[in-house]
């Protein structure tokens, strides 16, 4: 178990050896041993490190990630270290590029699932992208923030971490050097911005013929390059000064402020105004989202429900029936909220970005005015039975179908609470 507080942190740099997991160990070994990192040190290694980017395997060799963390974690503990680097997971049929740390007594425990999918390499159709991560807690005295390479272009990756207490990010990456001088200038941002130190490891040599950038970085919360590798490969550790962040916190924090600078209300939207937005989302490359319904009471099957639809792209559009259609559906007694209630409480959750109202019959009207690239319905409705599938299937988008949490539904709700109104 790592108690002692960090002390050190350094970087393993090497040319993963695709597909050869018994060779990456070894290097893995060997650079360790040369480097002799005092107890205390956070060492990070590559991404993919003991696999490579072999896609066609992956699923293969991610059935020896087991035996790969009991045996780094092994090797960590005998140095009195920790040491972090991504490895594939599988977990049932989805594949996952997650960030271990070992050493800590637990080998498959603490890690943090990539979120941002390169779709420049196809990472997007092999993997699955992680949710939110929290800090990883080494020791009741340090917390980590990890991320993956591409996640590395995303700050907020980072920065909910640590404003959740993270004084320490650690990166593994397989960057090209084609585009170093920007791994370079996101690092020291990302230290810059969330007053912390930065450790990251990045690959060398080649992957399919595409030369990686080496450059491994270790970085002062002033933004200051403390260490720096060159190109080949090369290990590095230093100590750091846990004073020099404390100092410059304490002179102004620029973690800690969080105000709310958000107007939910703002997302409740018009068609005409939707449209123009959605238009230029699209124009940034954003994927569109949208989903429909009543969501008369909020419950829990619906945060759930609109949760995994927005993550299956990046804006997700709720189309909402008024009052009136909802009536028209669900007879007169309903909604029991009307339709500014609910489009402001709709509004209020984070993974919605616009809601809309709509009065007909059907979102068919909604659906071919913003074209979204993924259309969500609920997984008790057969495709077929879509409103807008065909639409959006010809415009080049798909359709996914999303169970609901069961015994869940306003339905039962209000069934409830009339039975609880009867007892009284």
């Amino acid at each position: 178990m790592f108690e002692k507080s960090v002390s050190h942190l350094g970087f393993l740099q090497f040319e993963t050896l695709a597909g050869d997991i018994n060779a990456n160990l070894a290097l893995v070994k060997k650079n360790l041993t040369d480097l002799a990192p005092p107890p205390g040190s956070l060492i990070a290694l590559p991404e993919m490190w003991a696999t490579g980017f072999v896609y066609e395997q992956l699923h293969q060799l991610s059935e020896k990630t087991p035996d790969i963390l009991l045996e780094i974690e092994d090797l960590a503990q005998s140095h009195g270290i920790v040491l972090a680097g991504s490895l594939p997971v599988k977990e049932g049929e989805s594949l996952y590029n997650k960030l271990f740390f070992s050493g800590l007594g637990s080998p498959d425990s603490h890690w943090i699932a990539k979120q941002q999918l390169f779709a420049f390499w196809q990472e997007d159709k092999w993997f699955s992208a992680g949710n939110s991560p929290s800090p990883i807690d080494l020791n009741g005295k340090d917390l980590v923030a990890g991320f993956v390479c591409f996640d590395l272009r995303f700050p907020e990756t980072v920065r909910s971490q640590c404003c959740q207490g993270a004084g320490i990010i650690l990166m593994s990456a397989e960057w090209p050097l084609a585009r170093i001088e920007q791994w370079k200038v996101l690092l020291q941002a990302r230290a810059i911005e969330n007053q912390a130190f930065v450790v990251a490891s990045n690959a060398c040599g080649r992957w399919d013929g595409l030369k990686m950038g080496g450059h491994s970085l270790i970085i002062a919360p002033d933004g200051e390059i403390l260490g720096e590798a060159g190109e080949a490969e090369e290990s590095v550790v230093l100590p750091i000064n846990k004073e020099v962040q404390k100092e410059l916190r304490q002179r102004f924090n620029s973690v800690a402020p969080s105000p709310w600078a958000v107007e939910d209300a703002d997302k409740v939207l018009a068609l005409k105004d939707l449209v123009e937005i959605v238009a230029v989302r699209k124009q940034t490359g954003q994927k569109i989202v949208f989903t429909n319904g009543c969501f008369d009471i909020l419950h829990a099957g619906h945060v759930d429900y609109l949760q995994k639809t927005r993550r299956q792209g990046d804006f997700l559009v709720l189309g909402l029936n008024d009052d009136q259609s909802i009536r028209s559906i669900k007879g007169p007694d309903r909604p029991v909220n009307n339709e500014q209630q609910r489009a402001r409480v709709l509004a209020a959750l984070g993974c919605v970005d616009a809601v809309v109202l709509f009065g007909e019959d059907t979102p068919l009207n909604l659906i071919t005015s913003i074209c979204p690239d993924v259309l969500v319905k609920g997984a008790d409705w057969e495709e077929s039975e879509i409103v807008g599938a065909k639409e959006v299937k010809a415009d080049g988008g798909r359709v996914e179908r999303i169970a609901f949490v069961s015994d869940t539904s306003t339905t039962g709700l209000i069934d409830q609470i009339k039975t609880m109104e009867k007892q009284e």
